[in-house]
């Protein structure tokens, strides 16, 4: 495949990545059809097939996509000359805040996290791991990093705002890099 039919697939992918989202987001997991989602991105559903084999596919396929280049970024926070408090925040802005303002506020929110982890246990494990390890990074001992990851689970249990969350994490990042 040319370097050009590559970009074309990455972006039709991103354009149903985009409206399966959207979809489930709006009218929840078990009442998306893919055939609301072919129609949501513009396409058939032969060739929403073509690029997921399954509904489940494509769900897992969210998760992942809404944390798109976030690893990588945090990775770069972290040797960056700042302070431990401004990495945390960093870190927590890229992994959380950023993926919430994508969700936030839509009709079926509550349920989005909670699915993922039934349907993407890999990646919402992968989630888990990887914002301990950034945080034992910063902050020097894994049983803190394990207590601000739950601390950090917690801060959008009851579905805030993106400005709301941001204050709170600002506050929990404020408490653990004293």
């Amino acid at each position: 495949m040319t370097r050009k039919a590559n970009l074309v697939d990455e972006e039709r992918k991103k354009e149903i990545l985009d409206a399966a989202l959207y979809c489930f987001l709006q009218f929840g997991y078990s009442k998306t059809s893919m055939d609301d989602i072919a129609k949501q991105a513009n396409l058939s559903r032969p060739l929403l097939y073509l690029k997921f084999k399954s509904k489940e596919d494509l769900y897992e396929g969210i998760f992942d996509y809404t944390l798109e280049g976030s690893y990588e970024e945090a990775e770069k926070v972290l040797s960056q000359n700042i302070s431990p408090k401004q990495k945390l925040l960093r870190v927590c802005e890229l992994i959380l805040i950023e993926p919430w303002a994508k969700i936030e506020g839509k009709p079926k929110t509550s349920e989005f996290y909670e699915t993922c982890s039934k349907l993407s246990p890999k990646s919402t494990q992968k989630y888990e791991r990887q914002i301990i390890k950034f945080t034992e990074q910063i902050l020097g001992d894994k049983e803190s990093a394990k207590v601000f990851f739950l601390a950090l689970e917690g801060l959008s249990a009851d579905l805030p705002k993106t400005k709301v969350l941001r204050k709170r994490v600002e506050l929990l990042t404020e408490r653990f890099t004293r």
